[in-house]
């Protein structure tokens, strides 16, 4: 716990600007962060528990009784509504009244008072939303009546009764199921990008800090050298023509860009961070090609595993559901022989959350945060507005929420059920007694395992609660692997990023602030 809100705090004040940071906001981030970060730790969590109550033989281990198997499913279940009432609390709520106070914030000669009130206003829509979603999923009709002769009032009664009895776990997940299939659209933007930008970037590197300097004093020149043509023309005491005054004051623009942008590159020329970072240049290589490895292995998995949905799913009124598995997949071959040396899978199913969170983060960093074809806020180093960071959290939070989806495509017998085994009845020859004698032999877990011999993993529970929904998340599916094509195309295309990128477009930056691109 303590590590990941460091890691937060770390990350939040790495990006954070200098010059508006705000303690509420920033608090704000890293606590969503943290929450982002915890809940997506949860899945290796419910796997592991649900296949440490069983031995490899298929029996339950002498304490796992059916008193304590359903004490750890309730344990994890209240694990998972504590967290996702968390999430909806800072989706719905917290952040969008902290943004929206912030925003009040700029006006000088508004109060306190009015900001809270402000900000309230605008949030109580947020909220709403919230709670007609929560309502939604409540009064969904999972079972009605099978008697066609019920009346109006019997159908109502028993929507209610159903409610009590366990429509809550029904209103949560459709809220959740919900901000999930925004999360599938932010992962469809940020993370299939950032797949194959983040280890691109690592192999290419930066351009040259002394061969940018040099490109930069050539530009210098040569707009000092246009700004003495056009004021030339002046020296007479003729009056310059709009046009000259026009491209004039866009030179003398331009210039005060290029000179900001000598000494920051004098700066980074000079840092010690540079010189460091030069140092871990093959290291830096090794993790781009480890990464894009990892993001290969990933996106074949899911293509192999859609393809199966594809072809022998029980179609899209079932949500799309596999019952076993026909096509194998690499993930989901290497998975059952890293349970034979525990904790490898785990550890395996840990690094890909944190590898689709990781390439998240990158994702948003190079694309920014955008509202369809305006592009909001940009995400860079010791220059992000508080109101960027907030949107960041919030986009991480979605996200996170579709992480469960994604590792499901990959891997569903193993998110279902983990290592588990149960026993069945097979019939062997003896040769000894000849006759044929039945042996109770272990087989894995599996859709058409005996609901009291497997456990299936909350996970599951919450995923498949609604068909239309993971009907949505496999179009989804394929739309990620087309997206992340692209970004492969243009990341090969794409040349080394400048070691201060941004300062071009970034008019506002200080000049006291080169430090913000070595840290």
């Amino acid at each position: 716990m303590l590590a990941i809100l460091a890691f937060c705090w770390v990350y939040v004040r790495k990006y954070q600007s200098q010059r508006e940071s705000e303690v509420v906001s920033t608090v704000t981030a890293i606590f969503s962060l943290a929450v982002a970060l915890i809940t997506s730790a949860l899945l290796p969590v419910d796997i592991f528990l649900v296949s440490y109550m069983k031995n490899q033989n298929g029996t339950f281990k002498d304490w796992a009784n059916a008193n304590v198997t359903v004490q750890i499913e309730n344990t994890v279940l209240y694990g998972y509504y504590t967290l996702y009432s968390v999430i909806l609390f800072c989706v719905f709520f917290w952040i969008p009244f902290v943004y929206f106070y912030y925003e009040e914030k700029d006006d000088d000669d508004t109060s306190k008072c009015t900001q809270v009130k402000t900000a309230l206003k605008y949030t109580l829509g947020f909220v709403v939303i919230c709670a007609l979603l929560l309502l939604v999923g409540a009064f969904v009709p999972l079972n009605l009546p099978n008697n066609n002769n019920s009346t109006e009032w019997e159908k109502v009664k028993l929507l209610f009764e159903d409610l009590g009895t366990g429509q809550g776990l029904a209103a949560l997940s459709f809220s959740i199921s919900s901000l999930t299939l925004i999360g599938m659209l932010a992962a469809i933007t940020y993370t299939a990008y950032g797949m194959s930008a983040l280890p691109l970037n690592l192999i290419k590197g930066t351009r040259s800090t002394a061969y940018e300097r040099l490109e930069n004093t050539e530009d210098i020149e040569e707009v000092e050298q246009h700004i003495q043509t056009i004021r030339s023309k002046s020296k007479d005491g003729r009056p310059l023509s709009a046009r000259d005054r026009r491209t004039l004051k866009q030179c003398e623009e331009r210039l005060r860009t290029l000179r900001k942008r000598e000494r920051h590159l004098e700066f980074i020329e000079n840092s010690w961070w540079t010189k460091f970072c030069g140092a871990l240049r093959p290291l830096k290589i090794i993790w781009g090609i480890f990464f894009i490895l990892v993001a290969l292995l990933f996106v074949i998995s899911l293509f192999l595993s859609n393809l199966d949905k594809a072809l022998h799913s029980a179609g899209i009124d079932s949500g799309f559901i596999v019952f076993g598995t026909n096509l194998s997949n690499p993930l989901n071959m290497l998975l059952p022989l890293l349970q034979t040396v525990f904790p490898l899978d785990y550890i395996l199913i840990t690094i890909i959350i944190m590898y689709f969170i990781f390439t998240s983060m990158a994702g948003i960093r190079n694309i920014g945060i955008w509202f369809f074809w305006i592009r909001l806020y940009k995400i860079r180093r010791g220059r992000t507005r508080p109101q960027a960071l907030l949107f960041l959290c919030m986009i991480l939070l979605l996200i996170v929420l579709h992480t469960s989806y994604m590792i499901y495509s990959l891997a569903p017998q193993y998110v279902m059920y983990g290592s588990q085994n149960y026993l069945i009845e097979s019939n062997i020859t003896s040769d000894a007694h000849k006759g044929n004698s039945t042996l109770a032999v272990p087989k894995r877990c599996d859709a058409d395992a005996p609901k009291d011999q497997c456990t299936v993993t909350r996970t599951y529970v919450f995923l498949h609660k609604f068909w239309f929904f993971s009907a949505a998340y496999y179009f989804g599916n394929w739309a990620f692997l087309v997206v992340f094509l692209i970004g492969l195309i243009v990341s090969c295309c794409k040349g080394k990023k400048s070691v201060i990128e941004g300062v071009d477009e970034d008019s506002d930056l200080s000049d006291d602030e080169p430090s913000a691109y070595s840290a």
